[in-house]
C-alpha cells in the first residue's frame, strides 16, 4: 500500500503560481511513477503531468507545457508540481498518483495507476 497526501493547494488570481505536494509513506516512493491528474465539475478527470521513477523523465498534457513542471524529491518521498502562469480553466481538484510501472514509462491514464490521494482544490480567478 502506498498512502498519499496533497497539499498547497489554494486561490489563486489568474498569472499567479501555485506549488503543489504530495507525501507519500508505506512502499518504497522511488520504485513508482507518479503523475498529477485534475478533475473540474462535471468533467472527467484527466492527465496533467507524470514522472518515471528510473531516471525522472517527465510528460505533460499540452495544456501546461511550458506553466507546469513536475519533478520528485525521493529522499523526501515527496512529488511536487510547479504551476505557474495559472488561468482560470486551471481550476479543478488535483490529485497525486503512484504507478508500479515499467522503469521508463510514465503512464497517462487514470486506469494505469494504483494509488491516489484526496485531491485539493486549485482555483484561478480571472
Amino acid at each position: 500500500q502506498v498512502q498519499l497526501v496533497e497539499s498547497g493547494g489554494g486561490l489563486v488570481q489568474a498569472g499567479g503560481s501555485l506549488r503543489l505536494s504530495c507525501v507519500a509513506s508505506g512502499r518504497i516512493f522511488s520504485n513508482y511513477a507518479m503523475g498529477w491528474f485534475r478533475q473540474a465539475p462535471g468533467k472527467e478527470r484527466e492527465f496533467v503531468a507524470g514522472i518515471t521513477w528510473s531516471d525522472d523523465r517527465t510528460t505533460y498534457t499540452d495544456s501546461v507545457k511550458g506553466r507546469f513542471t513536475v519533478s520528485r524529491d525521493n529522499a523526501k518521498n515527496t512529488l511536487y508540481l510547479q504551476m505557474n502562469s495559472l488561468k482560470p480553466e486551471d481550476t479543478a481538484v488535483y490529485h497525486c498518483a503512484a504507478a508500479a510501472a515499467p522503469r521508463w514509462s510514465t503512464p497517462t491514464t487514470a486506469a494505469q495507476y494504483d494509488y491516489w490521494g484526496q485531491g485539493t482544490q486549485v482555483t484561478v480567478s480571472s
